[in-house]
């Protein structure tokens, strides 16, 4: 079973969980205590509330995000280009081993299509693309 914290960010929390779901992976939120299950995917946490978006324009933002570096994949980011926080680590405590891929659905509910994607790998090294439009993209690939 794996566990997410409850973000600040209700926008990307909504994309990893979603993630999570399409990938078959059990999860429980946590901030004050497990969420109760919510059909109106809505779910509570103590204090905390995580509504999970979806941007009604129809387009798809899952994006198949291929490691092929040779190194593990340590954390990925995906942030809206418009903006300059890089969010959370969508990796959370997992990894994306070299030669794995791993389906991330980008959409923050903000409508957004363009957006920028930093990875951190063992090597110490940090890759950074900008303007990646998910929208008109299935597949990325990281190489060296």
């Amino acid at each position: 079973m794996t566990s997410i914290k409850a973000f600040a960010r209700h926008g990307r929390a909504a994309s990893v969980l979603t993630t999570m779901a399409a990938c078959g992976l059990a999860f429980t939120l946590s901030a004050a205590g497990p969420a109760p299950a919510r059909t109106d995917t809505e779910a509570k946490s103590g204090a905390t509330a995580i509504k999970i978006v979806q941007s009604r324009d129809g387009y798809n933002r899952r994006v198949r995000v291929h490691n092929q570096t040779g190194w593990t994949m340590l954390r990925f980011y995906a942030s809206d280009s418009r903006t300059t926080d890089w969010e959370e680590d969508i990796l959370g405590r997992d990894t994306l081993s070299a030669g794995r891929s791993l389906m991330i659905n980008i959409d923050d509910g903000s409508g957004a299509c363009v957006y920028d994607f930093k990875a951190e790998f063992t090597n110490g090294q940090t890759l950074t693309r900008y303007n990646i439009n998910v929208c008109q993209i299935a597949d990325y690939y990281y190489t060296r």
